[in-house]
Formats: structure tokens, C-alpha cells, sequence
């Protein structure tokens, strides 16, 4: 059973079930009873889905910004662990270190220039790539010390391609949307409602009224785009996500 399927199935019994009790109590209303005294609700259901609503406006936002912290941090790491295995192999003969520093410049332009418009459009990683990264690999495992100042570097150097390989790979994860299409159901709905039970309070046409409701829709506006912003880590704001490999690699620009 989908996922679609259980949430309408989940609403329609959980309406039905409110109406039902409603129709109930209705014919048991007795023929002195005074609604006048009974509490208005309609006041107290509209603070209330606001209440609820706002609380899941916070947690998709509070969702996306840490979806999106985790992207930099895996494209910072991964930047990181680059520059770390152009600088230890300083230790290594010059034709060894200067064809694993090419390697690693090679990965590198071709993650700034080709692969992060890919990974914009696509939502995923390139072939290419993976095929750069290793050879960087195996640049570092092929070679053989010579002696115990270069086998003190090997480890450390077979430690930063793994970590290379695992941000990269944490990168290609965090590429697409991280938002369900559930929930960005249920925050286009709950904007609807909240924003249309304005109207059950009987706003008039008054200019303080009319600039309240305005700000109100706006600011939930502003929240939705924030929210669908954030929401894919790659896609929007790309200059800012190789920041990065600019710093510590300025030729892949």
C-alpha cells in the first residue's frame, strides 16, 4: 500500500470520525438548549492550527538547514582530504608526487567545472569523477616506500583517499531533494488552511486588517521558499557549495 494511499485513507477516517461524533451530539441536543452559552471554537481551532502548523514550518526548516549543513560539511571534508594528499606527498620521489598532485588537480577542476552543474541538474554524481578519484587512488597505493620516512607518510595518505571517497560519496547522497513529497503536501495544504481560515474571523476591509493578513500570507510564503531553498544543498546557491575547493585548489576555478 502506497504511502499516498494511507495518508488519504488516514484523513477521510479521521474527518469522518469528527463529523460522526458531531451529527451524534447534535440530536441529542435538547430543545432549552442555549447555544449563546456555549464557548465560540472557531477562534480556538484557528490559534490552535496555527500553533500546529507553525511547529511543522520549524521542524522542516530545522530538516533542511541541517541537510544542508551536513552537504558543506561533507564537500569541506572532502576538499580537505584533497588538499591534505597533495601536501604529504611532498615526501615522495618527484615523479611520484608530481603525477599524484596532477591527479588530485585533475579531480578537482573537473568536480568545480563539469561535475557540480551535473550534480545541479541531475541530482547526481558523474562517472567521470569516480574514475578521477581513482586514479588519485592509485597514485597513493601502488607506490611502494622506499624507505621508513615515506612508510610513515603511506598510511596517512591511503587514510585521506578513503576519506576523500567517503565525502564524496556522503556528497553524492545529499545531491537530490531531502523533502518527501508528503510533506511538501502537507506544508502547501496547512499554508492553505491557516491562510484561509483568515477569513472564517470575518476580517473586514479595513487598512490595518487588510496589511496584517497581507504580511501574515507573506511571511508564509517566505518560509515555504526558505524551506524548498534549502532543500537541495546543490541546486540552489552552487557558488557558494565549491567554496571549499576554491580556497584550498584557487587554479580549478
Amino acid at each position: 500500500m502506497s504511502e499516498w494511499l494511507v495518508l488519504t485513507l488516514a484523513m477521510a477516517a479521521a474527518c469522518a470520525v469528527v463529523l460522526t461524533i458531531v451529527v451524534i451530539n447534535n440530536r441529542r441536543v435538547r430543545e432549552d438548549d442555549d447555544p449563546s452559552e456555549t464557548p465560540d471554537v472557531i477562534e480556538y481551532m484557528t490559534m490552535m492550527i496555527g500553533v500546529v502548523y507553525a511547529i511543522v514550518l520549524g521542524l522542516a526548516i530545522a530538516g533542511v538547514w541541517e541537510a544542508r549543513g551536513a552537504a558543506q560539511d561533507s564537500v569541506r571534508q572532502e576538499a580537505q582530504a584533497l588538499h591534505e594528499i597533495s601536501a604529504r606527498v611532498q615526501v615522495y620521489p618527484a615523479e611520484v608526487r608530481d603525477r599524484t598532485r596532477a591527479d588530485v588537480d585533475a579531480y578537482v577542476s573537473y568536480v568545480v567545472r563539469k561535475e557540480w552543474p551535473h550534480m545541479s541538474e541531475h541530482g547526481e554524481l558523474t562517472d567521470r569523477s569516480a574514475a578521477l578519484l581513482e586514479r588519485v587512488r592509485r597514485d597513493v597505493t601502488d607506490y611502494r616506500p622506499a624507505n621508513d620516512h615515506e612508510g610513515q607518510a603511506y598510511q596517512p595518505l591511503v587514510d585521506m583517499v578513503a576519506m576523500a571517497d567517503e565525502a564524496r560519496g556522503a556528497r553524492g547522497d545529499s545531491a537530490g531533494a531531502t523533502m518527501p513529497g508528503v510533506v511538501w503536501f502537507g506544508l502547501i495544504t496547512g499554508a492553505l488552511v491557516t491562510v484561509g481560515l483568515i477569513f472564517t474571523l470575518q476580517i473586514r476591509r479595513s487598512l490595518r486588517e487588510l496589511l496584517l493578513a497581507g504580511l501574515f500570507s507573506a511571511l508564509i510564503a517566505f518560509l515555504l521558499f526558505l524551506i524548498w531553498d534549502f532543500d537541495s544543498p546543490f541546486s540552489h546557491g552552487i557558488s557558494a557549495a565549491v567554496e571549499p575547493y576554491v580556497d584550498l585548489f584557487p587554479h580549478a576555478r
